[in-house]
């Protein structure tokens, strides 16, 4: 196969904004968590699936299977569909109030 180029579970891209290890990134339909940290303009790698604790919504309830988005305007995990990127599942439930989540990022582009 000539054409191949990689797995793509990990992506290199270049930074946007300031970024810190872990964080959740959003870059069109893409979206990952920085495994390291970059400053706007450097080479960060985005890794596209698995499972992370990621910050959520804090007055949100989540159950174990519900989709879960990427909110536009807090950049946080939100279980509201409206306006926002759909990024994966919980794979754990979340009580509302609660800082963060655990989220499966299923590594599809949208």
């Amino acid at each position: 196969m000539q054409n191949y180029i990689q797995p793509g579970e990990h992506v290199t891209v270049t930074a946007a904004a300031n970024l810190t290890s872990g964080s959740l990134v959003k870059i069109g339909g893409l979206v990952g968590v920085a495994q390291g940290d970059a400053a706007s303009g450097e080479e960060v790698v985005l890794v596209r699936r698995g499972v992370f604790t990621l910050p959520k919504v804090s007055a949100q309830a989540w159950t174990v299977g519900q989709k879960l988005y990427h909110d536009t305007a807090t950049g946080a995990v939100t279980s509201t569909a409206t306006s926002n990127t759909l990024i994966g599942v919980a794979l754990a439930a979340a009580e509302n109030p609660s800082a963060t989540g655990v989220v499966l990022l299923d590594g599809a582009a949208r």
